[in-house]
């Protein structure tokens, strides 16, 4: 049998999955801001001068990477509600894609931090920085710039990891492409459509981080 491919049921599947193509990036962008952020907590938390603080941070993290996404989406959506916090099927799937990340985001982070020259930190200390202005302007910055290809590297993992939400009912990108393809029996098309979502994404966030990097390393080499 010679395989034809349907550009009508291609055009007429089109606009859905690009609806549902924005429910992912909203998941992705979302979650990644969560984990970017949080992940910096994380890896500054580990460098906190009390040792218990330091074990309970790197406990939490070790648990949550050892742990499946899928069961710690499952757990913030089914298991939560009886201890009386109830979230909405995508709020629980950001929220564990933004804390399972987070904890790979943060040895990032920690990586970065720890290539800074402990030179940085004694002159801010001899000039009498606040930890607070120490780490934001002179840490950071130095830090940053040199993880962003591994950052940006989870950015598209985490993008590949939005359909583990249609467990929970939330209609992303591949659960849509899948009901498409269930009730018109025709899996072909829209398959083929949401893996070119999921390439054209990777693509613009590479050359995206790209720039971002060679735009941090301009300016912090033109501030020194």
């Amino acid at each position: 049998m010679m395989f034809e491919w349907d550009w009508n049921y291609t055009w007429e599947i089109l606009p859905i999955l690009g609806e549902a193509s924005l429910v992912t990036l909203q998941a992705t962008l979302l979650g990644f801001v969560l984990a970017a952020v949080l992940g910096l907590a994380f890896a500054l938390l580990r460098m906190s001068r009390l040792v218990y603080i330091r074990w309970i941070t790197t406990a939490i993290i070790e648990f949550i990477r050892s742990t499946p996404l899928l069961i710690q989406i499952f757990f913030l959506y089914y298991v939560m509600p009886e201890f009386g916090l109830t979230l909405d099927a995508m709020t629980a799937g950001i929220l564990a894609l933004g804390v399972h990340y987070a904890c790979y985001c943060s040895e990032v982070y920690r990586a970065g931090l720890d290539n800074v020259p402990k030179g940085q930190w004694e002159a801010a200390i001899a000039l009498n920085l606040s930890p607070y202005a120490t780490l934001r302007n002179v840490i950071i910055p130095q830090a940053i710039p040199p993880v962003v290809p591994a950052l940006s590297n989870y950015l598209v993992a985490l993008f590949k990891e939005t359909p583990l939400l249609s467990a929970i009912a939330v209609l992303e990108l591949m659960q849509t492409a899948k009901i498409l393809a269930s009730e018109s029996f025709q899996y072909t098309e829209p398959i083929t459509l949401v893996g070119l979502y999921f390439l054209v994404f990777s693509l613009i966030s590479a050359a995206l981080s790209r720039q971002l990097e060679a735009w941090l390393n301009t300016r912090h080499g033109g501030s020194r």
